[in-house]
């Protein structure tokens, strides 16, 4: 038996790093040659890394989130024959991540609200006794919750997390008795009283019960990108925003007019490709708008080819597409390529290229019903056309 580590490939022309974004092999499990291990993601495209050979995995390169170099090591594989790694020799980072993989088996601690490793609460003895000889700490636990206030003034032993989750909820600490050292209340003793004194106040209120579940959403892959692109928009670029009312009574008769005869293969009109068409019109007569702005060499590049980016929302996050050269379609090739583009986008096989490259965006939040909105500029465009 051997070892065969797989490094980070080169998954981009002039790409040094990718982003870890889903490991679809668990430590321990057998894989055969060419089987998907991971997903990374560099800039808006998501690649899968297979495997080139046929192996058990024994370690892993990262986590979930986690940014790796291309050209470090990705995973290790015990493999039939010598394999990649040479006797008594240690490859790069091989030996501390050995390290780094051993408490991954182990349970993570609890997390509280703010998203650190909450206190670990000690168990009462099974005589009654409190820990660390705390006689009655633990004993006491067993009387009613709600039957346990402190005296006016005590003040109780608690982390500055345990006590601000409980002014959250609107608790008062003296009624919640402590099982740690010296009495001090844990998050384990806050989950206790909830519990009981959630069922006193749900049977008092009339069925109203407090949810104090706090789910913690990783922000990675894509919504990571886009949650940095919305920021760099924030802090670079100065809005202002212009609202008109426009009468399109005649526009939708003739767009149900054209749905209507349109020929065998042709799209079903919706009303962007007629947005498109007017957005080229104007920029037109407002050549401006259509470029793009290099603030660190204060430069305006204004294009002549009008490259529409169309905001569509996806189960992955929010994706632009980007229909090039909108200046030389008419409405039902505008129609098919919105149609390809946003299918591509939903299933998340459109390509880098089809994600970059727009020199102004359209956003449609007709089918929400709100009056007015104010989108965010895709930096670094310098319009942005919002239609409700």
């Amino acid at each position: 038996m051997g070892e065969h580590v797989i490094k980070l490939p080169d998954v981009g022309e002039g790409v040094a790093e990718a982003e870890l974004v889903e490991w679809l092999v668990d430590l321990g499990a057998n894989v055969r040659e060419d089987e998907v291990i991971a997903s990374v993601m560099t800039d808006k495209a998501t690649v899968e890394i297979p495997s080139p050979v046929e192996g058990k995995i024994i370690w892993r390169g990262g986590e979930i989130g986690e940014v790796l170099a291309v050209g470090s090591p990705l995973v290790r594989l015990e493999v039939d024959g010598a394999g990649n790694v040479k006797p008594g020799e240690t490859p790069a980072a091989a030996a501390e991540p050995a390290k780094k993989d051993e408490p991954k088996a182990e349970a993570k601690p609890a997390k509280e609200s703010s998203g650190k490793p909450a206190p670990k609460a000690e168990k009462p003895k099974p005589n009654g006794a409190a820990p660390n000889g705390q006689n009655g700490a633990a004993g006491s636990a067993t009387k009613p919750l709600s039957a346990m206030p402190r005296s006016e003034g005590e003040k109780p032993l608690a982390s500055p997390a345990v006590r601000k989750r409980a002014a959250d909820a609107g608790v008062d600490l003296r009624r919640v008795p402590g099982t740690g050292p010296a009495g001090r209340i844990t998050h384990e003793d806050l989950d206790a009283f909830f519990a009981s004194d959630g069922e006193i106040a749900t049977a008092r209120s009339g069925g109203y019960a407090r949810n104090m579940k706090v789910t913690d959403v990783p922000v990675i892959g894509l919504r990571r990108k886009i949650a940095e692109k919305m920021e760099a928009a924030n802090n670079r670029i100065v809005p202002i925003t212009y609202v008109d009312e426009v009468d399109v009574t005649a526009l939708e008769d003739l767009r149900a007019e054209l749905n209507k005869t349109r020929k065998e293969g042709r799209p079903k009109l919706t009303i962007l490709p007629f947005l498109m068409r007017a957005m080229v019109k104007a920029i037109g007569e407002q050549p401006q708008i259509n470029a793009i702005y290099d603030d660190e060499a204060n430069v305006i590049h204004q294009h002549g080819g009008v490259h529409i980016g169309v905001a569509a929302q996806t189960p992955n996050g929010l994706m632009v597409p980007v229909v090039r050269h909108a200046e030389a379609r008419d409405i039902w090739d505008c129609a098919a390529e919105v149609a390809r583009l946003s299918e591509a986008a939903k299933e998340g096989k459109a390509s880098r290229d089809e994600l970059s490259g727009s020199t102004i965006t359209i956003t449609s939040l007709g089918a929400m019903g709100g009056i007015v909105t104010t989108p965010v500029i895709n930096h670094p465009e310098v319009a942005i056309v919002g239609v409700n």
